[in-house]
């Protein structure tokens, strides 16, 4: 793993309700009984406390554009990030018409990331709901994967209204199953290497399956793929997608061959689809 320092981008989550609901979402959407919304303070508290953090800044969902004070967050970003090339949106474009010009007036084009979801033909996840430790009798082949896990090398760290994360998926995780929290946002808490935030990677990592190459899943099919410890954990926080029975549990187990073959196959479960969008009439391979 890499320090968070070293990692190109830290996410400030705004929210984790989404207009959409595809299926293994990486923010979990339809596990939740009620979303979070960041109120105004925590988000400039989170900014504030990357100050001197080498990468970029962004705003981030669910979907952000859902948060009703998506405007006012807007206006901090461009009060305490005056770098606009710091900044960073990711966003399906769900109110893109009503806050075009506040969007276009913090963020620059190649800094934004829209994803609509609505292209059918492409668009794959990694049901990230596989714990590994479900499906790897290996634990030295598990924790071997978890140490070289793309989410951290291609992704990005993380804050929400608990804490900083070192890893995305961890921190909807934590949000998810009612964990303790992240770091406490206080300027400098991103300055830790992998030897500082075991803890949260013991945590989380164990319950997910990012690191693990395996084949991805349409995000356009109705259910979530789970395994039986996250089943028993969904079940306990009363999620309301697996009582509804739009999850499907997989007990399968997977070999250091099998895992070697999906390598070689070509495994990108970073890539969720060949094209980029900057808006909703761009679009460029």
């Amino acid at each position: 793993m890499i320090p968070i320092y070293r990692m190109k981008v830290i996410q400030i989550e705004i929210t984790n309700a989404c207009n959409l609901g595809c299926s293994n979402c990486t923010r979990f959407v339809g596990h939740h009984k009620k979303p979070f919304f960041m109120d105004l303070e925590t988000v400039a508290k989170a900014i504030e406390s990357l100050e001197g953090y080498p990468g970029q800044i962004g705003i981030m969902g669910g979907e952000p554009t859902i948060h009703p004070e998506f405007k006012e967050i807007c206006e901090i970003v461009q009060k305490k990030i005056p770098d606009r090339r710091k900044r960073e949106l990711w966003t399906n474009g769900c109110k893109w018409k009503e806050y075009e010009e506040i969007i276009y007036e913090t963020f620059d084009k190649d800094l934004i990331t829209y994803n609509s979801h609505e292209d059918k033909e492409v668009g794959e996840h990694q049901p990230l709901l596989i714990a590994a430790t479900d499906i790897l009798d290996d634990r030295e082949l598990m924790w071997r994967l978890i140490g070289n896990c793309w989410v951290q090398w291609r992704w990005a760290a993380s804050i929400t209204p608990k804490g900083g994360f070192f890893c995305e998926v961890a921190a909807a995780q934590d949000m998810l199953f009612n964990g303790p929290g992240g770091y406490k946002l206080e300027k400098g808490w991103w300055n830790k290497n992998p030897n500082e935030f075991v803890d949260q990677v013991k945590r989380y990592c164990v319950n997910c399956s990012a690191a693990i190459p395996m084949k991805g899943v349409s995000a356009h099919i109705k259910y979530d793929i789970i395994s039986p410890s996250n089943a028993k954990k969904l079940e306990k926080v009363g999620s309301p997608k697996y009582f509804k029975k739009n999850c499907k549990t997989c007990t399968f187990k997977m070999t250091e061959a099998e895992i070697e073959e999906n390598v070689k196959r070509g495994w990108t479960p970073w890539s969720h689809r060949p094209y980029k969008q900057s808006g909703p009439d761009t679009r460029w391979v």
